[in-house]
């Protein structure tokens, strides 16, 4: 699926949810899914600067794609950023640098999070470019 796709597919999933306390708890529910980084990545380096909660973000290329693993010490936090390794993993670099992120504002999510968690989430849409073009960088 492109980048495109799966956004499409997250504004569908959160179109169902009447009101915001549905949508959280389905962001929670995501995050019980996202694919954990290893517990010996998890340092220092791998944290996401910006986020209040720690947000521990890890990338590898498989073959010419970017896969992504996180993990989180808030629940909804580690929704937030399963949405984003949802979006943005199994991707190729190039992908992932030109992507639009305005799915977000149509979900609403930024404008539901407390502004420390919108920081958050800009800190981690950032953070994942820039492994983007450090992998792009790398392999030209």
């Amino acid at each position: 699926m492109t980048i495109k796709e799966i956004q499409e597919e997250l504004i569908d999933e959160f179109a169902m949810f009447d009101d915001w306390m549905q949508k959280y708890e389905y962001m929670i529910d995501l995050g019980k899914t996202l694919p954990l980084i290893d517990a010996e990545k998890k340092t220092d380096d791998k944290l996401i600067k910006g986020c209040q909660s720690k947000v521990w973000l890890n990338s590898e290329m498989q073959e010419d794609k970017i896969v992504f693993t996180a993990d989180s010490d808030a629940i909804i936090t580690k929704g937030i950023i399963a949405i984003m390794i949802r979006v943005f993993s199994h991707q190729t670099p190039d992908a992932i640098v030109a992507a639009n992120t305005d799915f977000i504002a149509e979900i609403g999510l930024q404008e539901h999070l407390s502004p420390t968690r919108a920081n958050g989430l800009v800190s981690m849409v950032k953070q994942m470019k820039l492994y983007a073009i450090a992998y792009q960088a790398t392999n030209k």
